[in-house]
């Protein structure tokens, strides 16, 4: 892997991530947000309903290198119900990274669905480590599970400002990082509510009228200012940070 911007040289992403502190320098009652895409060069992001399909090792490396450096992992129903996410800090050495950075063990895993309709048979809510928050419109109980699960109800739809200062005030979370879907991306950029944004290009076409990473129209154009740009057998890894 090399750098071309700045200092242009050979790196790799751990060394790239390494200086990464997202809780520092927090917004004003809320989590610092970022948020990690992978997309091809025509801009889709799924491929057959997934994300898995577009990117290399490299990208898996950056999604799981990603994750150690925030407290909470937040992603929609319908990422929930595509991807079946399982426990977010598996491996032991993980777990001991995060505390050497001084976050805990086991990132929240954040979930925000409106109706509660999730696939309760994901390991996510069934292997039993970690902990799992969901945001929700739904007045209906969710089934029991082996993971440690808390629900927070909003009335009639969920509001995702008031979701973040939740985060922030109550559950202590400074740094939040979004993986997705689309939706809930727009809902976040459209608040304004985004600061990071890690997007890996995949050298890959895929056409059809899969989803790219915004979907829905936002209330202006939002200016981003490039931090890095990383590549890798023609992968580009960029991140960006929304000008204020």
């Amino acid at each position: 892997m090399r750098r071309l911007l700045p200092d242009p040289g050979p790196t790799s992403v751990e060394e790239q991530l390494d200086g990464y502190r997202p809780w520092e320098n927090l917004p004003e009652n809320r989590p610092l947000v970022a948020t990690n895409f992978v997309a091809t060069v025509d801009g889709r992001a799924t491929i057959g309903g997934v994300s898995g399909p577009i990117g290399s090792d490299a990208d898996t490396t950056m999604l799981a290198c990603l994750r150690t450096h925030f407290d909470a992992v937040m992603i929609g129903a319908g990422t929930m119900r595509a991807e079946r996410y399982g426990r977010l800090a598996k491996r032991r050495e993980t777990r001991e990274r995060r505390e050497q950075l001084g976050l805990p063990p086991d990132p929240l895993m954040v979930v925000v669905s409106g109706r509660l309709d999730l696939p309760w048979d994901a390991s996510l809510f069934t292997d039993g480590g970690g902990r799992v928050l969901i945001f929700t419109a739904s007045e209906a109980e969710p089934p029991e599970t082996a993971t440690p699960l808390q629900i927070v109800r909003h009335e009639g739809a969920v509001n995702l400002v008031e979701a973040l200062r939740q985060l922030r005030q109550e559950h202590e979370i400074r740094a939040l990082l979004c993986e997705g879907g689309p939706h809930l991306h727009d809902q976040l950029q459209a608040d304004g509510l985004v600061d990071d944004l890690f997007l890996t290009i995949a050298p890959k076409l895929s056409g059809g009228d899969a989803p790219r990473i915004i979907e829905g129209p936002l209330p202006g154009v939002a200016e981003l200012e490039l931090t890095w740009l990383l590549e890798e057998d023609g992968e580009l890894f960029a991140r960006y940070r929304r000008r204020s």
